[in-house]
Formats: structure tokens, sequence, C-alpha cells
């Protein structure tokens, strides 16, 4: 499963759009996004509009695609596209992937990995 973080920034005077579209995203969309392989998909606001979105799939490119497909996508890529700052390609399209430097479930199963089997105790 590939975990993906990114970030995108909202325009400072459309913050209070931006939360209210997102309260309640249209049931299409939610069904769409689930139907491609976005999993565990969360975004995350900061108050000056930094947006950081967090989502777990087999595949990004193949979600993407798969999202790519549908008419909802095009329809709500549309409509989101203007609460971003710099950004001339849909949102889904544009976000700055970030790099993962940690995950605590990874590191633990390394560890597990490298930990001698045990011996039995003797006679």
């Amino acid at each position: 499963m590939e975990r993906v973080c990114f970030q995108l920034q909202v325009k400072p005077d459309r913050i209070a759009e931006y939360r209210q579209r997102h309260a309640a995203v249209w049931p299409d969309m939610l069904v769409a996004l689930k139907r491609t392989g976005w999993n565990n998909y969360s975004l995350f606001l900061r108050e000056d509009g930094l947006l950081i979105g967090y989502v777990e799939t087999p595949s990004i490119a193949d979600a993407q695609a798969a999202m790519a497909q549908t008419e909802v996508n095009e329809r709500w890529q549309t409509e989101m596209g203007e609460f971003f700052v710099d950004l001339d390609v849909p949102p889904d399209e544009g976000f700055l992937r970030l790099t993962e430097v940690f995950h605590l479930e990874d590191q633990l199963a390394a560890l597990a990995d490298d930990a001698p089997a045990p011996t039995e105790p003797p006679h």
C-alpha cells in the first residue's frame, strides 16, 4: 500500500468556503474516490491555507487515472481549482507530493525482522 502525503495552498479569501465545501462533499464524489482506490483519505487545513492531504492506495498513479475517467471528478476539479494559489492544472494533478521520512510500523517491522530467533532454554 502506497502512503501519499501532499500539499497545496488555499487562497486566504477562500478558506471558509473551502472548509464548507469539504464538510459535505458530493455523495457521488465520495463513492468515486473509494471505488478508485483512495483509502484512508484525509485533508488537513492550517489557518493560513496550507492544505495537507494524506491517502493510502495501491498506486497513486492508478488512483488518479481512474478518477480522471469519472464525470464527477471533472466537475469537482473544475470547481475546486479556483480555491488554490498558483495552480494552472486541476488540483488532483497539481499537488506537491511530500517524501515520507518516517513510518513507525515500517521501522517496528524492520526491528522484528532483525531480531534473533528465540532459542530454547537449556534442559
